[in-house]
């Protein structure tokens, strides 16, 4: 398919130098739901901003909130301080305790150093409701520290991973996506990459490559045939932008506040229902931004320093995020199969060959 842009080697968020991500999927039993004892469509999806090795280094940081229906915890820490200050963790919206706890552990556990200081997490969250035993305790501090210990550079898995197991997008199967920019920038190479959490969008407003295809795909519609509680368009999105380019906090912020164009090219136009939360972190400038006083006076000037893109050629940069949050999209729903979850409720898979059809008969597919 025809997306703007150069990918970087995997086409991943972490292709971002240093960046590392882990899952735990969990998928067990089937039928009706039984008192919190499943069936589950679930997991936890972890995002290393600096690796496990430097992972108690903040990175400058901001979020933005397209709409508030949602959770990203520790939110009003990134805005005070302009940085993140460790993992980050997606799950379900029920699974935010086990998240943020679960990094509280991780982080004493691989750090212990760092034993006596204050942890706020970055925890956030969608509905998988329609297929997960949601009310359930299924995701754990375990799980949710097994995701951190798994988490690599390099490629991985997309689709029904994750966090994103149970969720849906644009009606169809929907999960964990992602994809990578290059950007050249004062004769240097830097990447954008984008994870994020697919689920949310009508079935009619779906949008791939500037073909409105979901208008041509409306059968088969188990969430609204069934009558499902969840309005059409709702459900939610967890972005993450990741860059090696130097940026303030500020700079970051505009990042994120980019993402919502990127999810308008696949055709939404931003339920009510859905919660829709995005962070951007740089991790250029290492050492910087430090929360916590260090004992005695400080060696040098006492000040702190970053370098960044000047404000002027910051474009490239934005469409990277443009770019990059479209195909991760598309990659949730591409990169993905039928799922059958609690009460026998059925999520299509998203019709890759009546897509191909659809794209070739507009003049969309490229050939190789």
């Amino acid at each position: 398919m025809p997306f703007g842009g150069e990918p970087g080697r995997w086409n991943l968020i972490t292709d971002v130098p240093g960046v590392e991500v882990g899952f735990v999927t969990l998928i067990e039993g089937e039928g009706a739901s039984s008192g919190g004892a499943g069936p589950v469509r679930t997991g936890v999806t972890a995002v290393l901003p600096r690796g496990r090795a430097d992972a108690t280094l903040p990175c400058a940081a901001a979020i933005h909130s397209l709409n508030g229906n949602g959770e990203m915890t520790g939110a009003h820490w990134v805005t005070e301080t302009g940085a993140v200050h460790t993992p980050i963790a997606i799950s379900n919206s029920h699974a935010i305790g086990a998240c943020h706890r679960g990094i509280v552990e991780w982080m004493l556990e691989s750090h212990p150093e760092i034993s006596d200081a204050w942890i706020l997490p970055v925890a956030a969250e969608t509905f998988d409701g329609y297929l997960n035993d949601i009310n359930g305790r299924h995701v754990t501090v375990e799980h949710v520290v097994g995701a951190l210990n798994s988490a690599r550079s390099g490629p991985f898995v997309l689709g029904s991973v994750g966090g994103g197991t149970g969720m849906n997008c644009y009606q169809f199967k929907g999960g964990t996506g992602s994809a990578s920019r290059t950007v050249r920038y004062a004769g240097s190479s830097y990447t954008v990459g984008v994870l994020l959490q697919a689920n949310f969008g009508a079935r009619s407003e779906l949008v791939i490559a500037g073909v409105p295809v979901g208008a041509h795909l409306l059968d088969d519609n188990p969430l609204v045939e069934e009558s499902w509680h969840l309005p059409p368009g709702g459900g939610s999105v967890i972005a993450i932008v990741a860059t090696d380019a130097p940026m303030l906090p500020g700079q970051c912020a505009a990042l994120a506040r980019r993402v919502p164009l990127g999810l308008a090219r696949t055709g939404t136009s931003g339920s009510h229902f859905s919660g829709d939360l995005f962070l951007a972190f740089s991790v250029a400038n290492r050492g910087a931004l430090r929360a916590v006083v260090p004992h005695g006076e400080p060696d040098s000037d006492g000040l702190d320093h970053l370098s960044f893109v000047e404000w002027g050629r910051i474009d490239p940069f934005y469409t990277a995020v443009v770019e990059a949050v479209e195909e991760a999209t598309v990659d949730a729903l591409v990169c993905n199969e039928t799922m059958i979850g609690r009460d026998g409720h059925r999520s299509p898979a998203l019709p890759r060959d009546r897509l191909v059809d659809l794209l070739a008969s507009a003049g969309r597919l490229e050939t190789r």
